[in-house]
C-alpha cells in the first residue's frame, strides 16, 4: 500500500509521486493490485475518486472541538494588513484565554507586527511573542512550539508552516491575515519569483482547526464572510505554476512523457517544454532526448538539476568540495542569517582555507 497524507497541499512532488504510483501499479498488475490510499482533512474527494478508477471516499470525523468564527471588516486591495493584525492580537489577548496563533504570509510582515506588538505589550512580561517560520533555527522554532510556561501566554506569529505541518501545545486562538506567499514560474523569464495572494477556503479551514485541537476555540479572519465565499475552494496546485525541471528530469528517467501518465492536473506544456530545454542544455539529454549517463547521475541527486549539475561538474574538475560550498550558498536565502544579501561578502567565508 502506498499512502498518501495532506495531499491537499498539492505539492509537485506529491502530484508526480502519484502520476507514477499510478503508472507503476499499471504495469506491475499484481494480484492482489497495489492499494493506493490518498488523506486530508480537506481533499477534493470526487476528482481524486474519478482520477483512482471511481476510488470509495471514506470520511472519518475525527475529534474536534468547536471554533467561533469571528469575521471581520472587508480587506481592501493594497491594504498594509500589519496594523489589523496587531489590533486583532490586542483585542484577542483581551477577550480570549490561551495562546495566539498568527497566521502572516512572509518573514517580512512577522517582523513588523512583532516589533508593533513588542511596543505595545511593553509592561506585559506575561505574554511572550515568537515568530515561526522556515529561515529560523532550531532553537528558535522550538521556542515556539512549546507549551508556554505557567502563568505566560504565547504570541506565535507564523508563515503557512504552522497550517498543517506543526501543532503548536496550549493554542485556542487564531488569528488569520488570509494571505500566503507562493512561488510562480514565469516561462517567460525562466525565473521563479514570490506572490503574496488570497488563501483558499481549504487553507482558510485549515488554519482555523488549529484553534481547536484541545478546547473550544476562537478564530478572528481579516475579511469579511461575503468574501470569503469569493475565494477558490482550493488552493492551485504547484505542478500549474512552478519551475517543472525536476519533475522533466525524473520523467525521463522514469521513461515516460507527461501524456502517457494519469494526473489530477498535467504540467503545462511551456514550462515542461522549457524544462526540457534546460535539461538539454545541462547535457541531461542525449541527442535523441532520451536520458543521458550525466542526466541519469543528475537524477540520482535530490536537489535542483542546475545544482546537480554544478556538483558533477565541480567533482569532475576536482573541485567538488567547492562546489558543495556554493551549492550550499545557493540553497539557502541568507547562509549567515542577517548578513545582507552582498554574495562577494557572503562568498567570503568559502574562499579562505
Amino acid at each position: 500500500m502506498v499512502i498518501f497524507d495532506e495531499f491537499h497541499e498539492r505539492s509537485l512532488d506529491a502530484d508526480l509521486a502519484l502520476a507514477l504510483t499510478l503508472n507503476g501499479r499499471e504495469l506491475l498488475r499484481d494480484e492482489p493490485p497495489l492499494k493506493v490510499l490518498v488523506m486530508s482533512a480537506t481533499l477534493e474527494g470526487e476528482r481524486l475518486a474519478a482520477l483512482l478508477g471511481e476510488a470509495p471516499v471514506v470520511r472519518s470525523e475525527g475529534r474536534m472541538f468547536p471554533v467561533d468564527i469571528r469575521w471581520g471588516r472587508a480587506a481592501q486591495p493594497g491594504e498594509f494588513i500589519e496594523p489589523r493584525v496587531q489590533q486583532a492580537v490586542l483585542q484577542a489577548l483581551a477577550e480570549e484565554s490561551g495562546s495566539v496563533l498568527v497566521f502572516l504570509p512572509g518573514q517580512a510582515e512577522i517582523r513588523r507586527v512583532h516589533e508593533g506588538l513588542r511596543e505595545a505589550l511593553d509592561g506585559r512580561p506575561e505574554v511572550l511573542l515568537c515568530p515561526l517560520h522556515g529561515e529560523l533555527d532550531l532553537a528558535a522554532q522550538r521556542a515556539a512550539i512549546e507549551p508556554a510556561s505557567r502563568g505566560t501566554r504565547k504570541v506565535v506569529l507564523a508563515t503557512n508552516i504552522a497550517e498543517t505541518s506543526l501543532t503548536i501545545d496550549g493554542v485556542r486562538v487564531v488569528i488569520d491575515a488570509g494571505l500566503a506567499r507562493v512561488p510562480r514560474f514565469d516561462p517567460g523569464s525562466g525565473m521563479t519569483r514570490l506572490e503574496t495572494q488570497r488563501i483558499s477556503r481549504a487553507s482558510a479551514t485549515q488554519r482555523a482547526g488549529r484553534a481547536g485541537r484541545l478546547e473550544p476555540g476562537v478564530c478572528y479572519r481579516l475579511w469579511s464572510e461575503s468574501q470569503h465565499e469569493q475565494l477558490p475552494a482550493y488552493g492551485t496546485a504547484e505542478i500549474l505554476q512552478a519551475d517543472l525541471a525536476g519533475l522533466a528530469l525524473q520523467l525521463a528517467r522514469w521513461g515516460v512523457a507527461p501524456e502517457e501518465l494519469a494526473w489530477l492536473d498535467a504540467p503545462p506544456a511551456a514550462a515542461y517544454a522549457q524544462a526540457r530545454e534546460l535539461l538539454g542544455r545541462l547535457g541531461a539529454l542525449n541527442a535523441s532526448g532520451a536520458l543521458s549517463a550525466h542526466g541519469q547521475a543528475m537524477a540520482e541527486l535530490p536537489t535542483h538539476p542546475r545544482i546537480a549539475h554544478l556538483l558533477l561538474r565541480g567533482q569532475a574538475l576536482g573541485l567538488g568540495e567547492l562546489a558543495c560550498d556554493v551549492a550550499a550558498l545557493l540553497g539557502e536565502r541568507d547562509i549567515q542569517r542577517g548578513g545582507g544579501a552582498d554574495l562577494h561578502l557572503s562568498g567570503i567565508p568559502i574562499s579562505e582555507p
